[in-house]
C-alpha cells in the first residue's frame, strides 16, 4: 500500500528554503543583502504578506539580520546555521507591518503558541500559584493583545474558578505589574560587560527592544512620567546607567539620557500592539490598508504643496519604502550613541566657550575675552 504523499511545503516556506539554499551555497555572502519584500512579491508572485513571513522565517532561523541603513543581510556565518526544511507553520509571531515589512523575529512562546485561549496550559495541572496565573496572563497578552486580559480570561484559560486566581494577585493591575516583571527578567547581562560605553549601551537597548518585541503588550504598561519600580527594569536601568557613569557627566544628564534611551525603545515598540489593535479593529491587513490609501497619497505627491515630499518619494523607485520597526530601531541608535559620544568628549574636555562681546565671535578657554560670557561644557551641571 503506497504511503501518503508528503505535504506540499507553503510558499513562504518554499522561498525560504530557496533562499536559504543561495546562502548554504555561496551564492549569497555574509554582509550581502537579501530579496527585499517588494522583490520577493515580484519574483514568485506572491503577496507581500507572504514575503513579509518569508523574511521573519529566515530571521528566525538565523539565516538574515537587518542593519541600519543597509537592509535585510545575510548574517554571519548563516550558512552554517541552516537547518533543514521542515514541512508546517513557521512559529507563531505578531506581524506589526506598517506599510510593508515589519514582522516580529521573535514568536509567542511554543506553549502559548500550541493552544487556543481559554484552553488550560498543558503539563500545569495541579495547585494553583501565582506564578501560574502570570505566565497564563502572559501568554493571553502575547496572542490577544493587553486589552483582552482580564482576571475572568486567566482563570479560564487554567480551568479554575472566576475567583481563585484573587487568592494569589489582587487583581488586573497588580497582575499586569507582575507580568512586566516577569518579562524584563527574561534576559540577562553578562557578568563582565564590556569596556566600551557604546557597546553597553547598544547591547542594553538591543536587549530590551528583544524583550518589546517577544511581549507587544509591554510598551502599553506604565507612563513614562510614573516609572514602574519593578526589580526586573532597574536590572535595566542599572545596566545602561553603569554605561553612562565614570565619563564626567553630571548625574542629572547621566539620568537623563537613561530616560530618552529607554523611551527610544518603548516609543517605537508601542506600535507593535497599536498595529495589531488596528488590524482587529479594521479588518485590514497592513497591506490592505496601504493599497486602499494609494488615492490620498497620489493626490498629496501630486498636489505641488509637499514637494520635496514628492520629490523624495520619487526617488524610491519602483521597489517603494518598507517601513521595518527593525530597521528604523537599529539606524536611529546611531545618531543618539554619537549625540552621548560629543557630550562624553566634551565632558573629558570641558574648556568653557567665551562669547565675545565685542567681536561676536567665541573663544575657548581664552583668558583675555573680557566681557565674554562663559558657557558651561556640554552636558555639564548648571
Amino acid at each position: 500500500m503506497a504511503g501518503k504523499p508528503e505535504p506540499a511545503l507553503p510558499p513562504y516556506r518554499r522561498i525560504a528554503d530557496e533562499i536559504g539554499r543561495r546562502i548554504a551555497e555561496g551564492a549569497l555572502a555574509p554582509g550581502e543583502r537579501v530579496p527585499s519584500t517588494r522583490r520577493i512579491a515580484r519574483e514568485w508572485n506572491v503577496a507581500l504578506a507572504t514575503a513579509t513571513k518569508v523574511l521573519t522565517t529566515l530571521r528566525l532561523e538565523g539565516l538574515v539580520e537587518t542593519r541600519p541603513r543597509v537592509g535585510t543581510v545575510v548574517a554571519a556565518a548563516g550558512a552554517a546555521r541552516r537547518r533543514p526544511a521542515e514541512p508546517g507553520p513557521v512559529p507563531v509571531s505578531v506581524s506589526v507591518s506598517v506599510p510593508a515589512a515589519m514582522s516580529s523575529a521573535f514568536p509567542v512562546p511554543v506553549s502559548s503558541a500550541a493552544r487556543m485561549p481559554g484552553e488550560q496550559a498543558a503539563g500545569e495541572g495541579g495547585e494553583l500559584t501565582r506564578e501560574r496565573i502570570v505566565r497564563a496572563a502572559t501568554e493571553i497578552a502575547d496572542r490577544e493583545g493587553l486589552a483582552a486580559l482580564s482576571m475572568r480570561s486567566v482563570a479560564a484559560r487554567l480551568g479554575v474558578a472566576a475567583m481563585s486566581p484573587y487568592r494569589h494577585v489582587a487583581g488586573k493591575d497588580d497582575l499586569v505589574l507582575l507580568m512586566a516583571d516577569a518579562a524584563f527578567a527574561e534576559e540577562a547581562y553578562p557578568a563582565e560587560p564590556p569596556a566600551s560605553w557604546r557597546e553597553r549601551l547598544e547591547t542594553g537597548a538591543h536587549t530590551l527592544w528583544r524583550i518589546h518585541r517577544r511581549h507587544p503588550w509591554l510598551a502599553q504598561v506604565g507612563v513614562l512620567t510614573r516609572p514602574l519600580m519593578l526589580p526586573a527594569l532597574m536590572d535595566h536601568a542599572e545596566w545602561a546607567l553603569g554605561a553612562l557613569d565614570g565619563h564626567g557627566l553630571d548625574p542629572r544628564t547621566v539620568l537623563d539620557l537613561h530616560v530618552l534611551f529607554y523611551s527610544y525603545v518603548q516609543g517605537i515598540a508601542v506600535h507593535l500592539e497599536r498595529e495589531a489593535q488596528a488590524e482587529a479593529r479594521t479588518g485590514l491587513t497592513e497591506e490592505q490598508w496601504m493599497d486602499r490609501q494609494g488615492p490620498a497619497l497620489a493626490g498629496i505627491v501630486g498636489g505641488g504643496r509637499h514637494p520635496v515630499f514628492a520629490r523624495v518619494v520619487g526617488e524610491l523607485g519602483s521597489d517603494g519604502y518598507d517601513f521595518d520597526l527593525d530597521a528604523l530601531f537599529a539606524f536611529g541608535l546611531g545618531p543618539l550613541l554619537d549625540g552621548v559620544a560629543a557630550m562624553i568628549a566634551a565632558a573629558a574636555d570641558p574648556a568653557p566657550m567665551a562669547v565675545d562681546s565685542t567681536a561676536g565671535g567665541s573663544t575657548a578657554g581664552d583668558s583675555t575675552a573680557g566681557a565674554g560670557v562663559a558657557l558651561p561644557p556640554a552636558g555639564g551641571a548648571e
